[in-house]
């Protein structure tokens, strides 16, 4: 028998714990991430009884984070990143800076050196991609506008991260106070040949995966599908996201969880993602649980204790200023209140970049352990409470706008792509297809529509989207059809047939009622992803629904071609 066998232990007693304090989670109606982190500080170096290996476990997440990211590439195309980078970039690095500097005050306050303090901000600035994404698909919002602006959002803050590694260390000098002990310092040749270089070395790697990897990747996965083997088809998976993460890290310092990124978004392109996500997801889930025990081994209960005032103000920047910062962003960008509090809530919350930048601060006599402390306390308060924020969304929305008249004339205000404008033809106005959602699938339905001349009107959330088919003369509007004003908007009372494409709908059940309610003689077809739920949709006669994304384009427009008279 081997005598060291911590990477068994670690696992072992990790995953046990997970699964007794998750079970307990669930049973007391909290998420079972927070009977992850209770199972991480049971068997951390602060706690009495057994301790695992925490260098162990936090490599073990870090294939946790990639595999997630991986998943998530699979499902979020270059197209989805580009069509809310009008919102994301500009929201994304204001947002850090707001943080940055709320972050930086208080620190400053306490008697922290600039540089201390200034690490410190950045650290509660940036919001931890795997809780993000967890609690989107949780809630079935992964694909929606407002998961795509957050992920956007959060792709951002990473590449501002990754920036902020490199330069560190070339600034420490700068940074460091008279009484710290100090690197050497760099001069403005070294820091901007520094950022230069970073740059480059990003841009690379973005323009080997788009053009070499996009055509390399899908190509790879379609020679193993080949060969009918179910075990070299999850081994490749597997292959792909850590190799292309592990060799973007080393030869172009980007972070694991990016490459694993664009490696997923790459293979998105094969006619077989969809059963690359599949065959994944179980270790996508095993794995994304180590993460949440590695972040509470690393967890100092005491802190609480020693320092509450301190971290009071750490969990309400968290919590309270990131979150208003980023609503009020959102609103400014003129999308509705329920995007901006999705938006908000998603960004309530710290985690890995948060970890490793705290990590590089100390080591480099920039901010004190109190301070690393303090970020590991504030990242498992704020990842413990971040579901129930997003549960509260909705409830917050209805309570904001019953009691603030500013909110209301907020929701009401005059958004020209909110309103189809006075020169839309009216003969496109009549007997018209009611088309929810214009992505992938909504694309193929309206391209086919327009060949056989049959009108539609397009409402979507994506207000670029709804700019750039109003330029190309379609009628669009925008906002969220699950709202009446948006259907009224969109004509559905004149309308020959409303066509849900958007593929994780809230309320799907809600949007057909409405529609049936003004328009009664109305014809729906939406679709939907798995046997079970067209099924039920199916029961209750919400209308004709169709499963899967390949076929489904052909098969709606068939169908819809066929109910209105057109050639098939």
């Amino acid at each position: 028998m081997p005598h060291d066998v911590s990477l068994i232990a670690t696992i072992a007693v990790g995953f046990g714990l997970a699964m007794v304090f998750g079970l307990i989670a669930v049973q007391l109606r909290m998420p079972p991430l927070v009977g992850y982190l209770l199972a991480g500080i049971m068997i951390g170096p602060y706690t009495p009884g057994f301790v695992a290996d925490v260098g162990l476990a936090g490599q073990l997440a870090e294939i946790g984070v990639m595999l997630l990211m991986f998943g998530v590439g699979l499902h979020f195309s270059l197209k989805d990143l580009l069509a809310v980078r009008r919102i994301a970039v500009p929201g994304a690095m204001v947002q850090i800076a707001v943080a940055t500097v709320m972050g930086l005050g208080v620190s400053m306050l306490w008697g922290w050196s600039l540089g201390g303090a200034l690490v410190f901000g950045l650290c509660l600035s940036v919001a931890s991609t795997v809780v993000l994404l967890r609690a989107l698909e949780a809630k079935g919002l992964l694909k929606s506008i407002n998961g795509q602006i957050a992920v956007g959002w959060l792709v951002v803050e990473d590449l501002v991260m990754v920036l902020v590694l490199v330069l560190l260390p070339a600034l420490a000098g700068l940074l460091s106070s008279a009484g710290q002990p100090a690197t050497e310092v760099a001069t403005a040749s070294d820091i901007w040949e520094t950022v230069g270089l970073t740059l480059a070395k990003v841009t690379a790697f973005i323009v080997l995966m788009l053009v070499v990897g996009r055509r390399v990747l899908p190509k790879a996965l379609w020679w193993v599908a080949r060969t009918g083997s179910q075990e070299l088809f999850t081994l490749s998976i597997v292959a792909v996201a850590l190799g292309v993460a592990f060799g973007a890290a080393k030869l172009f310092d980007v972070s694991f969880a990016l490459g694993a990124f664009f490696a997923g978004m790459m293979m998105r392109e094969s006619e077989f993602s969809h059963r690359a996500a599949d065959e994944s997801l179980p270790l996508r889930d095993a794995f994304a649980v180590l993460f949440f025990v590695s972040v509470g081994m690393l967890f100092d209960p005491m802190v609480i204790v020693q320092q509450p005032v301190k971290l009071l103000a750490v969990v309400a920047i968290i919590l309270l200023g990131k979150t208003v910062a980023a609503v009020a962003l959102v609103l400014l960008f003129r999308y509705p209140l329920n995007t901006a509090l999705t938006v908000g809530v998603s960004l309530a919350q710290i985690g890995e970049f948060s970890f490793i930048l705290a990590g590089m601060g100390v080591a480099l006599n920039l901010m004190p352990v109190e301070g690393q402390s303090l970020v590991l306390a504030g990242a498992l308060i704020s990842i413990a409470l971040n579901a129930s924020l997003f549960a509260a969304v909705e409830p917050a929305r209805r309570w904001i706008l019953a009691r603030s008249a500013l909110a209301r004339k907020l929701e009401q205000r005059d958004d020209p792509l909110a309103e189809l404008p006075m020169s839309t033809d009216p003969k496109l106005l009549s007997r018209q297809v009611v088309l929810v959602g214009y992505g992938r699938v909504g694309r193929r339905i309206a391209q086919v529509l327009r060949e056989q001349s049959i009108p539609y009107v397009v409402a979507e959330q994506n207000r670029e989207i709804v700019d750039a088919l109003r330029k190309k003369g379609v009628p669009a509007v925008s906002g969220d059809a699950q709202t009446p004003e948006v259907l009224i908007q969109a004509h559905v009372t004149r309308a020959a047939m409303l066509v849900i494409a958007i593929p994780d709908a809230v309320d799907v059940r809600n949007m057909v009622e409405i529609a049936r309610t003004l328009n009664p003689e109305i014809q729906v077809v939406l679709r939907t992803h798995n046997e079970e739920e067209a099924e039920l949709l199916r029961k209750e006669s919400l209308g004709e629904v169709f499963i899967g994304e390949h076929e489904l384009a052909r098969g709606m427009s068939a169908h819809i071609v066929q109910q209105l008279g057109g050639k098939p």
